[in-house]
């Protein structure tokens, strides 16, 4: 027999039996019992676990808008720009700019749109969502939102998982395995999907190099919440519980020899697919919900059914516990067609994430439940024109110097605006929040110090905020 051979044959647990004993075999089974793993038993991964401190939100609905909406169209009007438009800008003014498609001689684009002050607080908001305008008091709008990325698969793997090298945990999976899952029949962490799909894809929900457990989990809108979930016909429950059964005894005893967290993982995964087979076809049966209510989000119109589906599927979620619902729609990168393009987006998702707003606060959820809306970074105040000759194809380019998200509920204080940018929308000119600081104040309203919320893989302690990021006291109640 070779080494190479010898090797093969041994597990590391084989050779902890055979070379080990006395106090060293004492330390190694304590160290087992501690990490759950003693006779082959293990802790319950999603089982609710208590935060740092009292968390202000026990639950996340991300309205992730990937590809990056036109912050100087929607949420940050700037009069000034119309003086410059059609000129290109002095290289002074510019010269800090990354640009990932245009040059920085390239023409000012001012906004065409309107924007009115809504509700008490008087915050600007544009034509294009009228919806929004509804609730502009219960949202905090962070005008002044910076990232590290000019590109979008960087950009949205620093958004989710705060580094742009992509295969680190995303929020939704940190915040399960912090905190676990109030629901035992559903995930604790669903992804739903509307658009084109997200130039990250998975990346923006995986797990990362903590377990697949904590991992998103994605849901279809129609028919089967998740592919295969139902019993091929045949198959009875009874019959499909002894064969989960059998694989269960299987992998338990893999566990119990290797100690493997993605085989207790995937005991985990077929258990909960077969509680999934009764929760979610009546998750997303809308026939109990009143009619007023399916208008009020849009499900069935012409525009809006996917986002207002997923909107509605969301709020669903919360109320029975699911702890991090991302909602990916995937269709905001105007390079060019600028208006028409938003105009599009807007009419299919303004309605439905106004009405989640209003129908949790309506139902007592809203002060528990955070939502977030906004991009991996915003677009340029330039004008990107890749079809000179037609002026009505005129876009954007991208822009992480200073853009606009919001959020509202989970102990955020509505009502406001948070930061600004320079008279031309160039760059963040006051309270500055970067992507990490977002993170740092979205961990605080779920219960944990920033800081303190790590995982140690190779070597060293990572976290979602990287080594940076900032509570932004502003933003709370």
């Amino acid at each position: 027999m070779t080494f190479e051979s010898f090797l093969r044959t041994q597990s590391r647990r084989d050779f902890l039996n055979r070379c080990l004993g006395g106090l060293g075999s004492l330390a190694l089974a304590d160290l087992l019992a501690v990490d759950g793993r003693a006779a082959g038993e293990r802790n319950d991964p999603m089982a609710p676990k208590k935060p740092h401190f009292a968390p202000k939100a026990k639950n996340v609905i991300f309205l992730f808008q990937a590809g990056a909406p036109s912050q100087i169209d929607l949420f940050d009007p700037k009069p000034a720009l119309r003086k410059w438009n059609g000129q290109s800008l002095p290289p002074s003014m510019v010269e800090h700019m990354q640009l990932a498609f245009i040059k920085k001689n390239a023409k000012a684009l001012a906004s065409a749109r309107k924007f009115e002050r809504c509700g008490q607080s008087g915050t600007e908001i544009s034509d294009f969502l009228p919806h929004t305008k509804t609730v502009a008091d219960d949202i905090c709008l962070v005008r002044s939102m910076q990232s590290d990325a000019f590109n979008h698969h960087p950009g949205q793997s620093l958004l989710m998982t705060g580094s742009p090298i992509f295969g680190r945990p995303t929020m939704g999976a940190w915040l399960t395995y912090g905190l676990g899952s109030e629901s035992r029949n559903l995930p604790g962490f669903v992804v739903l999907s509307s658009g084109r799909g997200t130039s990250g894809g998975t990346s923006n929900w995986s797990s990362g190099f903590l377990s697949s457990t904590y991992g998103g989990v994605p849901f279809r809108s129609g028919g089967d919440p998740i592919l295969y979930l139902s019993n091929p016909d045949g198959v009875t429950n009874e019959m499909q519980r002894n064969g989960l059964d059998a694989l269960r005894d299987l992998n338990q005893k893999r566990y119990s020899e290797t100690g493997d967290e993605e085989i207790a993982s995937r005991i985990e995964s077929y258990e909960l697919a077969f509680r999934m087979q009764a929760a979610a076809p009546d998750l997303i049966d809308f026939s109990g919900e009143p009619e007023h209510i399916k208008q009020m989000y849009g499900v069935g119109g012409e525009k809006t059914d996917a986002y207002a589906t997923n909107c509605l599927l969301a709020r669903r979620m919360v109320e029975r516990g699911v702890r991090f619902v991302l909602l990916a729609h995937a269709s905001w990168d105007h390079h060019q067609t600028l208006k028409d393009g938003l105009e599009k987006e807007c009419g299919i998702t303004d309605q439905p994430a106004a009405a989640l707003i209003k129908d949790l606060k309506q139902r007592g959820l809203l002060d528990s439940t955070l939502v977030v809306w906004g991009g991996e970074f915003g677009r340029t105040p330039l004008a990107e024109l890749r079809r000179p000759d037609d002026l009505d194809s005129v876009g954007r380019d991208h822009h992480p110097h200073g853009y606009s998200m919001w959020l509202a509920g989970g102990g955020v204080k509505g009502g406001q605006v948070i930061g600004s940018t320079d008279e031309l929308g160039l760059t963040v000119a006051e309270d500055k929040v970067h992507v990490h600081d977002l993170q740092a104040t979205i961990l605080q309203l779920t219960g944990f110090d920033h800081t303190k919320l790590t995982y140690r893989h190779m070597g060293r302690d990572f976290r979602l905020t990287d080594v940076h990021g900032e509570v932004v006291d502003k933003m709370l109640a």
